[in-house]
């Protein structure tokens, strides 16, 4: 691809509407009882995301998270989608339905949700503060979540991809993996990052499965689960993102 090339939104949007009907016949079974697609039901910001800050130049490196957490991209369709940051910093606000099946402790608000998802505030929050402007932010790099599915128990509890069955984890990992590489390609991403352990992972195999050059690397995920991140993940990861984002 030429360097000078933008890509269009419109080369982004087949790929996650491809993946969205391919999620939409997979079957999951208990302890899962509720499964929420953003894809589906928060479209129109999901939508806004692409265009503003996935679409764009060639070549800039890729943040990789797992899946949506209940309060993120659950409730705003952005990946780590914390509703302040992204209505505030990234300047996205839209209108956001109801899953068929909603879990009462789980309920989907959209932008009115009060409750902060504490991934999203760090990683977004961290973004904020190496980039006056979310534009500049946007020249650099491109934040995407492997899986767009949120998984829950019949508790409320969050179960991730990688605890799911192997019966069901291959379905999805296949589509997953499938968007992913052709994301790799029409980005032309020759760097990437994942955002936790589980996502260098399915960077590296997919790089694999696609014959697709990639540089992978992992950075602490900022998730408030991880006992290391509330210590300091900011001083974990902001050297990394740093280097990242200097001109090579």
């Amino acid at each position: 691809m030429n360097r000078d090339e933008l890509v269009e939104v419109r080369s982004l949007r087949p790929i996650f509407d491809d993946l969205e009907i391919a999620l939409s016949h997979l079957q999951f079974s208990p302890p899962v009882s509720h499964v929420y697609n953003p894809l589906t039901y928060a479209r129109a910001p999901f939508h806004l995301y692409l265009e503003k800050y996935v679409a764009g130049a060639p070549g800039r490196t890729l943040l990789l998270g797992m899946n949506p957490g209940p309060w993120g991209m659950a409730q705003t369709g952005i990946p780590f989608g914390e509703v302040a940051a992204v209505r505030d910093w990234l300047g996205i606000s839209a209108p956001v339905g109801k899953p068929e099946q909603s879990h009462p402790a789980r309920p989907i608000e959209g932008f009115d949700c009060a409750r902060s998802e504490v991934s999203g505030r760090r990683l977004w929050g961290l973004f904020a503060e190496m980039f006056p402007q979310a534009e500049e932010f946007a020249q650099k790099f491109v934040i995407i979540n492997y899986c767009p599915l949120v998984f829950m128990e019949e508790s409320g509890r969050n179960r991730t991809p990688d605890k799911l069955p192997k019966i069901e984890r291959e379905p999805l990992y296949q589509a997953c993996d499938e968007a992913l590489g052709r994301l790799l390609r029409v980005l032309d991403v020759k760097r990437a990052v994942g955002v936790g352990r589980f996502a260098e992972e399915r960077l590296k195999s997919t790089a694999i499965k696609a014959s697709w050059e990639l540089e992978v690397q992992s950075i602490l995920h900022p998730s408030p689960a991880n006992p290391k991140a509330n210590a300091d993940w900011s001083g974990h990861v902001l050297p990394v993102l740093q280097a990242l984002s200097s001109p090579s």
